[in-house]
């Protein structure tokens, strides 16, 4: 177990440089491709090993195959999402911590992470092992869809723990100024995967089975790796034996900040209820499965918008915890400008080539037909969707859980369920579909003024610097990368 590794090389000897420190004094522009580009490729590569799992079960495995994986992922996240959340509220103490120079309190947020992550997790396997029918049959494994979904949930709880880890590690690199490494964890399950795919699915012949292995061990590659990280003194962490025994201060800021990822995807997780039963009412499997192929792109498509979002928190956390107000105001600008131009892009490209990225992962008539119409009103909204992102992630970054709860929820909790619930009443299986950039509108409008809220409120503007200039902006990738 890697929790037990952690412990057994600890403590470490030597503090490495702190490169958290560039955080705060390099341009804004530069510090934003640094850090994004990065979190943007692993994206894109996890992203693409979706899309590949998918591909792979719907033309191996078939129609009740995607349905099957799309019922089970959000099981699989919503219980792994506890390493999310302890990662991102943990990564938010840690932030400020180092950028108020307090290395003692991040040392101790690093270990309550530790110990805090593989015992939520275990426990979260626990219930899914034990009540694992009826949360499918929660979560829309309805008529032919149980028995895959079992056959692909029982193997995936094997590598849910790993993935736990995986998340939170993933968050505190990026916290500490590395974003290379963090990158890395997510390009190591997301090449592993695509690797084991093919073998496990068509040369081992075994179907389903073999795509939920591929999944469980591409999870444990990735938790290795990051542990290696740790236990080698990569990191600028020090973790000692003391620093696992839980202290309520500590526990209460990672509640408190993580919560908001948590109620994420607690609330996605209820959105994944309603609008599978829905899909179920008012199309059959049919229409989950179709959902199943439009949830895929969305993770490929919106990878550059995540990215920014991501690279954004470390830079906002370090300097709001710096006094550095600024520069906190300069990462939002620059973030929110720069994410709906990638964004309106990704909109165009999904209008032009609908047909060919559904083709891609099926030769079923009907899944061909139906389709492309659907992915393209889902994604009408893409251009807004930055603004909430980033919105919700600037609160958790400055530690401000309550605002970036009700922000984080705004769009699937606030909007897009009760519309889900409402519009097919009157428009069919289509309503559904326009629920997305209805919701997508309205919470980039609730988001936006609440932010100009806040920056008028609480980041005075006296000490503000130059804004980055272009060269800055377009500050060269593969430069930044070898760095």
């Amino acid at each position: 177990m890697i929790f037990w590794s952690l412990a057994l090389f600890t403590p470490f000897n030597s503090r490495f440089m702190k490169t958290s420190q560039d955080l705060g004094i390099r341009p804004i522009g530069k510090l934003l491709t640094k850090m994004a580009v990065p979190a943007s490729i692993g994206i894109l590569v996890m992203s693409i090993y979706f899309i590949v799992d998918t591909i792979f079960v719907g033309r191996f495995v078939g129609t009740l195959g995607i349905a099957a994986i799309t019922v089970v992922m959000p099981i699989t996240f919503l219980i792994s999402s506890i390493g999310m959340a302890i990662g991102v509220g943990g990564s938010s103490i840690v932030s400020r911590a180092l950028g108020a120079d307090d290395n003692s309190k991040a040392d101790r947020t690093f270990g309550n992470m530790v110990s805090l992550a593989f015992t939520f997790a275990l426990i979260l396997v626990g219930v899914g092992v034990f009540f694992m029918e009826e949360i499918l049959l929660l979560f829309g494994a309805q008529g032919d869809i149980m028995e895959p979904a079992k056959e692909y949930f029982q193997i995936i709880l094997i590598g849910v723990p790993f993935l736990a880890w995986a998340m939170m590690s993933n968050n505190l690199m990026r916290a500490e100024g590395a974003p290379k490494m963090a990158m890395m964890v997510m390009l190591i399950p997301a090449v592993a995967n695509i690797i084991l795919d093919p073998i496990l699915i068509i040369w081992m012949d075994w179907g389903l089975a073999g795509a939920a292995w591929a999944t469980s061990i591409s999870y444990i590659a990735s938790a290795v790796f990051s542990a290696w990280f740790f236990i080698r003194g990569k990191s600028e962490l020090n973790l000692n034996l003391v620093d696992l025994k839980w202290r309520l201060p500590i526990l209460k800021e990672i509640s408190s900040i993580g919560s908001v990822t948590l109620a994420r995807q607690g609330t996605i997780s209820i959105l994944t209820i309603v609008l599978n039963h829905s899909l179920f009412q008012y199309g059959n499997e049919m229409a989950v499965a179709v959902f199943g192929i439009i949830n895929r792109i969305a993770m490929f498509a919106n990878f550059p918008v995540l990215g920014i979002t991501q690279g954004f928190l470390p830079i906002a956390g370090y300097n709001y915890g710096a006094k550095k107000w600024g520069r906190v105001r300069q990462t939002l600008r620059l973030s929110i400008r720069t994410g709906t131009l990638i964004a309106v892009g990704i909109l165009s490209m999904i209008l032009l080539f609908k047909e060919p990225f559904v083709g891609l992962f099926t030769t079923d008539p009907e899944l061909l037909e139906r389709t492309p119409s659907s992915l393209m009103i889902v994604f009408m909204g893409t251009p807004f969707i930055v603004v909430n992102l980033i919105g919700s992630a600037y609160f958790q970054a400055v530690g401000k859980a309550l605002p970036a709860l009700l922000l984080t929820m705004t769009k699937q909790g606030f909007f897009l369920i009760p519309l889900i619930l409402i519009l097919p009443i009157f428009f069919g299986l289509d309503g559904i579909w326009y629920g997305f950039p209805i919701a997508d509108t309205l919470s980039a409008v609730v988001t936006f003024l609440y932010l100009k809220r806040e920056m008028r409120k609480n980041l005075p503007e006296a000490d503000e610097e130059d804004p980055p200039t272009f060269s800055e902006v377009e500050d060269p990738i593969l430069s930044e990368i070898a760095e």
